[in-house]
């Protein structure tokens, strides 16, 4: 039997928003989602604030009941020391979050993190009950020289070889060219690629982990496209930039089911 998979779409703040502005989006967004009637059972939401924030979001969320996940934008790979700067999986475990996001694009230009490095910082988090948010995705250049998928597909099942069957992970597909850049992949494209990341799924941790695992899409993603991209078979959701700090354009996101049927 299929195992049918809850759509999450996920707000990347990056470096934005200090913690006060942070209490104060997440209590209009929440109230923004409540007022329209959306449907949590439907869609799960979660936003990934910088490392400063957690704390004020954990306390919102917590005191207030809110339905919104949260989780950080990056994990250590060690769980403790001499690692200045770096923050473990413990650490964000003591804050109840549920997610944290490895391999975004931004980390591994700006930082040099390789597969390697994601791959543990991967293991990391499921050791910490964490779930990872493994980014993969291609530059324009990777696309004209290994077309579509290539690029992504080794990235994640480079992340995934130290993890056992039963771990629980969410798959982002990222594509460089088009984060930020205003210019989306298409929803053929997208789907394309998600199908063969589900089967690097399957190939390494097995078919039952395959049909649960939820694969997103990200770069560009607005209102205005995300609805033809959750047509797509394998796409379950979107990891969100720029539009995830619009109160409105995010909310409307959430809301893709109330626009147009899927």
């Amino acid at each position: 039997m299929a195992v049918k998979r809850t759509p999450f779409i996920a707000g990347n703040w990056k470096m934005n928003l200090d913690h006060l502005q942070s209490i104060a989006f997440v209590q209009k967004l929440a109230w923004s989602l409540s007022d329209a009637k959306h449907d949590f059972g439907a869609v799960e939401v979660a936003v990934f604030p910088p490392f400063t924030d957690l704390r004020s979001v954990q306390t919102l969320v917590s005191a207030d009941k809110l339905a919104l996940g949260y989780g950080a934008q990056d994990v250590s790979r060690h769980d403790a020391g001499a690692y200045t700067g770096e923050v473990s999986g413990a650490f964000l475990a003591q804050l109840d979050c549920r997610y944290v996001i490895v391999g975004h694009s931004e980390r591994r230009s700006y930082h040099g993190e390789t597969d390697e490095v994601v791959g543990a910082k991967a293991l990391a988090a499921v050791k910490h009950r964490l779930v990872p948010v493994i980014c993969v995705g291609e530059t324009a250049e990777d696309l004209e020289e290994h077309g579509p998928s290539a690029v992504p597909a080794a990235q994640l099942e480079a992340a995934l070889s130290g993890l056992k069957s039963d771990a629980e992970i969410v798959v982002a597909y990222e594509p460089v060219w088009a984060i930020g850049s205003g210019q989306a992949a298409t929803p053929e494209q997208a789907g394309q690629v998600a199908a063969a990341l589900r089967g690097v799924v399957a190939r390494v941790l097995g078919e039952e982990a395959a049909e649960r695992t939820r694969i997103l899409y990200g770069g560009s993603v607005k209102a205005a496209n995300i609805a033809a991209f959750m047509r797509e078979p394998d796409v379950d959701g979107a990891l969100v930039g720029g539009a995830s700090l619009d109160i409105e354009e995010f909310s409307s996101i959430v809301r893709y089911q109330k626009h147009v049927g899927v």
